[in-house]
């Protein structure tokens, strides 16, 4: 006889019974399936589902893309037209202030708060009393002449009507060239323009204020201006003999130049300088308001008296 330890020889396996063998495959079957579904699961659903977010994000990019774009052009617009705009510059006129090539915004809104004040650099339009500083040859083809109307509108190219000078003489102002220093006064009082005036990068010579004299009064709601470059600029003294003695007509001002934005080089602001904060010099202007104020309070008192006579008369 054997023994139970005789009898348990190591390579001998023990039988299972029926019910332990399904067990083991059916728990190996089980295990199996899921992990094939494991495996399978993730890589067909998360593709699909990245796949189909990329495209959906893209979709929706260029549906959007058009609208974005057509508000930052409405919006450009009406900031061009209403608040800042800019401005090519196309001649040498108000060199060395400003350059050809120059562009610089422009304030729109400061002339429905204040007047023009002497010394500003404003656009105006010269449309029907100015010709044109610089020549442009007229674009027949309608693509060419769309092309032309925007870049006009971002100041890309030159507007052909439109014309940068420095305000010299407001309503009332009397302006004369010149005193014993060839100097242009304004009032009585002479100005030092030094600061502005071209002057030549070769010879370092400076223009004179002017190469031909001028005595004149700025009428009510005119302006007399004068560009920078004194030997090139066609501003009020070329036009002494059209209607307004060269003055221009200040609601025709688009508004006040204030930066020159590119190029990057040549960024800079436009101040207004200092000759024309000299005390005294606004004086002509200031006897015609006592005047006014002499007027409006004369007025009432003259209905009073009148009124009082009538009665008395009764």
């Amino acid at each position: 006889m054997r023994s139970e330890t005789e009898g348990a020889l190591p390579d001998e396996k023990q039988p299972a019974t029926p019910g332990e063998q399904g067990v083991e495959s059916g728990a190996a079957a089980e295990s199996g399936d899921s992990d094939a579904s494991a495996d399978e699961s993730p890589g067909t659903s998360g593709g699909s589902g990245k796949s189909g977010k990329k495209g959906k994000k893209q979709g929706s990019f260029w549906r959007e893309l058009p609208v974005l774009i057509g508000v930052a052009l409405v919006l450009a617009l009406v900031i061009k037209a209403f608040v800042v705009q800019a401005f090519y510059i196309p001649s040498q006129s108000m060199e060395n202030t400003l350059k050809i090539g120059d562009r610089v915004l422009v304030n729109k809104i400061v002339y429905h708060t204040r007047d023009s004040h002497r010394g500003d650099v404003v656009v105006f339009n010269g449309l029907d009393s100015w010709d044109p500083e610089v020549t442009f040859k007229e674009p027949t083809n309608p693509v060419s002449k769309a092309l032309r109307a925007v870049g006009s509108a971002f100041g890309v190219v030159p507007g052909e009507k439109d014309y940068i000078k420095r305000v010299i003489g407001v309503p009332g102002d009397h302006v004369k060239c010149c005193d014993s220093q060839g100097r242009i006064t304004v009032n009585g009082h002479s100005l030092d323009e030094t600061s502005y005036l071209y002057t030549d990068p070769v010879t370092k010579q400076q223009n004179v204020p002017s190469d031909r004299p001028f005595d004149v009064t700025v009428g009510k709601g005119r302006l007399w201006v004068m560009g920078d470059h004194r030997e090139v600029s066609a501003d009020s003294r070329a036009h002494l003999g059209d209607p307004g003695g060269g003055t221009i007509p200040a609601d025709r001002v688009i508004g006040r130049a204030f930066v020159v934005v590119w190029p990057v080089d040549r960024w800079k602001t436009l101040p207004i300088p200092k000759t024309f904060e000299q005390p005294g010099l606004a004086d002509a202007a200031l006897p015609a308001a006592p005047l006014a104020l002499g007027f409006a309070g004369a007025l009432p008192v003259t209905w009073l008296r009148r009124r009082r006579f009538r009665r008395s008369s009764l």
